[in-house]
């Protein structure tokens, strides 16, 4: 797959030469669990919006999210728990990823399987935070990322961002701050220096704005 990005800055990184300029200077919500997030096309008011349609999962991920089944499972509605949570139909060869091979989370209901039971956001991240054990490694890094993602060594905006009001609240944190910490737990402390530099020369040609008072 090629990805068409907007304009770069290089990135002083063996892996990941560039990144997108709209990663340091485009804005999302911090919290989006506490947003009441709308999905543009049609005004529709849907929480968790992004996650409707699954999500890439590397074949490790994959594992490590079966390893936690037991603790994952009893957070899934009744109907989730049962169904084949991922769709393997269509693997997907892809060297940006540690296995190299992507499949995805099983949609249902028009969402992700794991936002299907009782309360907002990740089956998956909720039962970490409930019984103690850690996500990284076991959550998709793709989700952990968004709407920072990565491929052919550049860090980028997903497409899909702009489809949803948590990207257009004027007072939110920039795309990297959001997801500098997870860009350290996946890529290493290397990457993130790399991008502390980027975001530096970035923002120091950005014009200033003044107040209105």
């Amino acid at each position: 797959m090629r990805y068409e990005l907007d304009a770069t800055v290089p990135l002083d990184h063996p892996t990941f030469t560039r990144a997108e300029i709209g990663v340091f200077t485009r804005r999302v919500v911090a919290d989006c669990m506490t947003h009441n997030c709308v999905q543009l096309d049609g005004n529709k008011f849907r929480f968790d919006a992004c996650c409707q349609y699954g999500s890439d999962v590397d074949l490790m991920e994959r594992d490590a999210i079966l390893a936690r089944a037991e603790s994952i499972r009893p957070i899934l509605s009744e109907k989730a728990r049962d169904l084949p949570w991922f769709d393997e139909s269509a693997p997907e060869q892809d060297p940006d990823y540690p296995s190299g091979t992507v499949v995805r989370t099983a949609v249902l209901d028009g969402g992700c399987l794991f936002l299907s039971h009782d309360k907002r956001g990740c089956a998956i991240h909720r039962a970490a935070l409930e019984q103690g054990w850690d996500f990284r490694g076991v959550k998709p890094a793709i989700c952990r990322l968004f709407p920072v993602t990565y491929g052919e060594g550049a860090i980028f905006v997903a497409d899909d961002y702009v489809d949803y009001s948590c990207a257009f609240q004027d007072d939110a944190p920039t795309l990297y701050r959001v997801a500098r910490e997870a860009l350290a737990d996946i890529f290493g402390e290397d990457l993130v220096r790399a991008m502390d530099a980027a975001e530096a020369k970035i923002l120091a040609e950005q014009p200033v704005r003044l107040k209105v008072v």
